[in-house]
């Protein structure tokens, strides 16, 4: 049993989730045939970036709103590696704060159904001058009503 990166908060919405299946390449491989711990901030970033493209909280969006949201903390827990030419599923999970960042925990699995990786990612909203963001710009607090009233359900 895992423990849970981030704790619920009592009367939050669910996570949102996403799910981005994969094959492990030839130049993602070290010289014994499994993945360089390396890759795998990789991978939470496809499951990142699927989640921001399908829940409207994605690159573009940060972008157009003149906000930057750098990586504040990353976190891996390698519990048995993926090889090569090895499908496998990246899981993706925003959870609900109320502080002006995103918590997004990761699970992958491998071909076999087994959790091989778990982790999770800390994203700071900063202004174009990076200064970190105290309250939430405008689209960010849309973003999170229509979270909260069941919008992506």
């Amino acid at each position: 049993m895992r423990k849970n990166y981030f704790p619920s908060v009592k009367g939050s919405p669910p996570p949102l989730r996403i799910q981005v299946e994969r094959k492990v390449r030839f130049e993602e491989t070290d010289p014994l045939g499994i993945v360089w711990h390396g890759r795998y901030a990789s991978f939470f970033e496809d499951a990142r970036t699927a989640a921001g493209e399908k829940y409207g909280f994605g690159y573009p969006d940060f972008e157009k709103n003149e906000v930057n949201a750098p990586i504040r903390i990353l976190h891996t827990d390698f519990l048995i590696p993926l090889k090569f030419n090895e499908t496998f599923i990246i899981e993706g999970r925003l959870h609900w704060t109320e502080a002006v960042r995103m918590n997004i925990d990761y699970l992958i699995w491998n071909a076999a159904g087994r959790l091989a990786t778990t982790g999770y990612t800390v994203q700071v909203l900063l202004d174009k001058e990076d200064n970190l963001l105290l309250t939430p710009p405008p689209f960010f607090l849309e973003f999170r009503e229509k979270w909260r009233s069941g919008g992506f359900q």
